[in-house]
C-alpha cells in the first residue's frame, strides 16, 4: 500500500516551529505535490516522511503502517534529492546497482557480505548478480538511459543526470516516490521536458509520488492535487483547477498564478450581484460574500482592453477606465501594466498578427465580467 497519512505534525527545532499542525491524506498512486515559498516548511515534511527528521509531535501512516519508529532505509520511501546525490567516480549502472547491493548486504550472512563489499570495492574481485543486472538494465531502459550504462555520471548533461537519479529511486520498487525540487538545476526548455518525463513514468508505474517545489508551474502541470504551504502550515489543498479558481486567501491567489488583489468594500447589492467599490473603481460580482471589507481577486486573462471611446454595455459586464503604464509583447499575449486609482493592475490580452498594441500613457477602458470578480 503506498497511500500516506500524516496526522497533526508538529516539528520545532529550538524555539522554531518549522511544521503546525499538519495534515495530510495522500492516495496511494496519487502525485501530490507541495508547493510553497522557501521556508514554508514543504522539505521538512518530506524529510519527516521519509525518516530523515522526527517530528515532534503526530503520527506519520505509510499504508496501514505508523512508521514513527521505523528507520528511513526501512521504510520502502525512494528518494530523489535536489542535488541527484550520484557517486561521480562510478558509471550510470553501479549508481543504479549501488541501492540493491547494499539492500543484498544487509539481508546476507557474514561470509557472503565479504563477497558483495569485494565487488562494490572492485568489480573485478566479484561479478554483480545476474538478477540485479536485468533489474537495474531494464530500469535503465524504462528511462532511456541503458546506452549509457557504462558512462561515468559526471559525463553526462543536467537531464540525464535526473535520470540516473530518478533510475536509482525506481529500481527498490518503493511504495511511495520522493522528490524534493529535482529540476531546479535545469535550465528553463530542460524542465519542461523533463516534467513531461516523470509525469509519464509515474502515471505509467502508478507509485504514489510527493514533489516538493517552489514553482507553482511545475505542480500545476504535474500533480493531481497540490498542498500550498506557507509559514509551516498547509493554508489550501486542491486540484491545480481548484486552487487557480477558487483560491481561499490572497496568499493563494498571489502565489498560485498571477493576480490582481483589490481591496474593496460590499457597498451594496443589484440584481442578485454584489456591489463592491475602492480607489478608482466600482464592481459589480456574482460571487457571494457575508464580509463587508473584501479582497477582490481578478485573473490577467479575465481583463479585456478597449478604446477609452468605444460602446460597452455595462448592464453585463463591469466597466472601469485606466492608463496605460507599460505594454510588453510575449508573443501570443501582450501584457499591459494599467493604472486604476491606486492599484497597477496587470491583464494579459491575446495578441492577433497585425493588431494594435496600446501605447503607454494612453486612457482605455477595462472591462471584466461579473462572475470574474472574486471576493475573498
Amino acid at each position: 500500500m503506498g497511500s500516506v497519512k500524516i496526522s497533526n505534525i508538529t516539528k520545532k527545532f529550538g524555539d522554531v516551529t518549522a511544521l503546525h499542525d499538519i495534515n495530510l491524506d495522500i492516495k496511494e498512486g496519487e502525485f501530490f505535490a507541495l508547493l510553497g515559498p522557501s521556508g514554508c516548511g514543504k522539505t521538512t515534511t518530506m524529510r519527516c516522511i521519509a525518516g530523515f527528521e522526527s517530528p515532534t509531535s503526530g503520527k506519520i501512516y505509510i499504508g496501514d503502517n505508523e512508521v514513527e519508529n521505523i528507520p528511513a532505509n526501512k521504510r520502502n520511501c525512494g528518494m530523489v534529492f535536489q542535488s541527484y546525490a550520484l557517486f561521480p567516480h562510478m558509471n550510470v549502472f553501479d549508481n543504479v546497482a549501488y541501492s540493491l547491493n547494499i539492500k543484498e548486504l544487509n539481508s546476507s550472512n557474514p561470509v557472503k557480505q565479504l563477497g558483495i563489499y569485494a565487488r562494490l570495492l572492485n568489480k573485478r574481485l566479484g561479478k554483480t548478480p545476474k538478477a540485479i543486472q536485468e533489474k537495474v538494465m531494464k530500469i535503465l531502459q524504462y528511462v532511456e538511459l541503458d546506452k549509457y550504462a557504462n558512462r561515468l555520471t559526471s559525463e553526462l548533461s543536467g537531464g540525464q543526470q535526473q535520470r540516473v537519479a530518478l533510475a536509482r529511486a525506481l529500481v527498490m520498487e518503493p511504495a511511495v516516490l520522493l522528490m524534493d525540487e529535482p529540476l531546479s538545476n535545469l535550465d528553463q526548455k530542460l524542465r519542461h521536458s523533463m516534467r513531461n518525463t516523470i509525469r509519464s513514468i509515474q502515471q505509467d508505474l502508478g507509485i504514489t509520488t510527493i514533489f516538493v517545489t517552489h514553482d507553482q508551474e511545475e505542480a500545476m502541470s504535474m500533480a493531481d492535487r497540490i498542498a500550498v504551504m506557507d509559514k509551516g502550515e498547509i493554508v489550501q489543498i486542491g486540484t491545480p483547477t481548484d486552487l487557480y479558481s477558487n483560491p481561499s486567501t490572497p496568499f493563494i491567489a498571489d502565489f498560485v498564478g498571477t493576480s490582481n488583489i483589490l481591496k474593496g468594500e460590499v457597498v451594496g447589492d443589484e440584481n442578485g450581484l454584489l456591489i463592491v467599490s475602492g480607489d478608482g473603481f466600482k464592481l459589480k460580482s456574482s460571487n457571494s460574500t457575508a464580509k463587508k471589507d473584501v479582497d477582490i481577486i481578478i485573473r490577467p486573462e479575465h481583463v479585456m482592453v478597449e478604446p477609452v471611446d468605444s460602446i460597452v454595455d455595462s448592464s453585463t459586464t463591469n466597466v472601469i477606465e485606466g492608463t496605460v503604464l507599460m505594454s510588453t509583447y510575449l508573443g501570443s499575449i501582450v501584457r499591459y501594466d494599467i493604472q486604476v486609482g491606486e492599484y497597477q493592475l496587470i491583464v494579459d490580452t491575446t495578441y492577433s498578427t497585425g493588431a494594435n498594441i496600446f501605447e503607454e500613457g494612453k486612457k482605455v477602458k477595462l472591462t471584466v465580467e461579473f462572475e470574474r470578480v472574486l471576493l475573498i
